[in-house]
């Protein structure tokens, strides 16, 4: 998995620009003694904004990268002149990016379209110039207001796949069998657990040149909530997904207790997973025979189920028929997905010293330091009486 090129996880350090200060000029010419305050506004702290590029597929380019600054807005001038704003940094993620954060695992927003774009942190306003603060009974104020200083988080970003129908199952289910079969992907396959680390996407052909998503993610086993096997990891990768797939082999001792072993696991990570379409596939079923068939299904879940087998193309073309029309059922129309704060845990004594390498990634060079003194006001001596 260290090799790996997808990366659906990375933590960086986010830090919008200053504003600038404005400025406490007065106006200055030949043959004009008091020409009065003409100071200008200081220049917008640059914003940090979350863009979605359909042409990344994977978060590996932020994998390095710890540190995002914007830049600072620049001091107002004399004549009135704006200070210049500071440069916006814009991240370019997936679609289907998720941002929490990291300190208090709060929902932050998402990126679902290509071009959407988000504000994550805002940059500082600009001081305004002493030009806004004349009137009558103070035509030469010596004061001008401090530009607002820059917002810092530390934010997690996690991608969560973008597909219609996800393939929850153990290990060795057939999943990833199933996806290179009906599709062009080409997943790891072997006869071991675990063969599948990292979520598959495939393009699924139907009829009449129509086509949907179909997600492999890896296998989860019982007891997944509690941080057995993989974990619920790779889970949220389902949580877009509108239909889910559930994969049994037929040769389990009890299709039914696993179905619900399954459903009990997604349901320990998210109870509105619930609300989703499920569809039951016995996987391998080129080794049952008719009556057999028949028997099991006495005893099935009340969902559509199929018995498969991607080794001979069992009842493939069923199973494209039944997953067609739950994708476009009228129940199935998701409109907002609600997702969840993660659960943020503090490092025990014990782990403390596992994340000294990323304290040390936090360290900020004295340039980047925000100085308080920026903000104190500067007077200007008094023009001296002339002879």
């Amino acid at each position: 998995m260290a090799g790996s090129n997808f990366v659906d996880y990375v933590k960086i350090y986010c830090r919008s620009g200053k504003g600038g200060r404005g400025s406490t000029h007065f106006h200055r010419e030949k043959f004009i003694t008091k020409g009065g305050p003409d100071g200008g506004d200081g220049g917008r702290g640059g914003h940090v904004i979350l863009r979605a590029n359909r042409n990344y597929w994977t978060l590996l380019h932020l994998k390095f990268q710890r540190h995002v600054f914007a830049g600072h807005g620049e001091s107002g001038g004399s004549s009135r002149s704006f200070g210049k704003d500071g440069k916006d940094e814009v991240i370019e993620v997936p679609c289907g990016t998720v941002v929490f954060d990291a300190e208090t695992g709060e929902f932050l927003c998402d990126v679902t379209d290509d071009g959407q774009e988000v504000i994550l942190l805002k940059g500082g306003r600009g001081g305004l110039g002493n030009w806004h603060f004349r009137s009558s009974t103070n035509q030469t104020p010596r004061y001008a207001q401090p530009g607002e200083p820059a917002l810092e988080r530390p934010v997690i970003m996690e991608l969560k796949l973008l597909a219609d129908v996800g393939l929850v199952g153990f290990p060795n289910a057939g999943k990833s069998t199933l996806l290179s079969t009906l599709s062009a992907a080409k997943p790891k396959i072997a006869d071991y657990p675990f063969t599948t680390l990292e979520p598959n996407l495939g393009i699924v052909s139907y009829r009449d040149s129509r086509s949907f998503v179909m997600a492999d993610i890896p296998g989860i086993i019982e007891g997944a909530s509690e941080g057995k096997g993989l974990g619920l990891r790779f889970l949220r990768h389902i949580e877009r997904n509108a239909l889910l797939l559930f994969m049994v082999p037929a040769d389990s001792d009890d299709i039914r207790k696993e179905y619900e072993i399954l459903l009990n696991e997604v349901s320990q990570f998210n109870p509105e997973l619930l609300d989703k379409r499920r569809v039951l596939a016995i996987t391998k079923s080129d080794m049952l025979d008719d009556e057999l068939i028949e028997e099991i299904k006495r005893d099935l879940p009340d969902i559509p189920c199929v018995f498969i087998s991607s080794v001979i193309n069992m009842g493939l073309t069923e199973l494209k028929d039944i997953l067609w029309e739950e994708l476009n059922s009228e129940e199935n129309k998701i409109t907002t997905i609600t997702h969840r704060n993660l659960d943020i845990q503090k490092p025990t004594e014990a782990e403390e010293g596992d994340d000294e390498d990323w304290d040390d990634d936090y360290i900020i060079d004295e340039d980047d330091i925000i100085d308080e003194e920026d903000y104190e006001e500067y007077d200007w001596d008094e023009e001296k009486p002339s002879n």
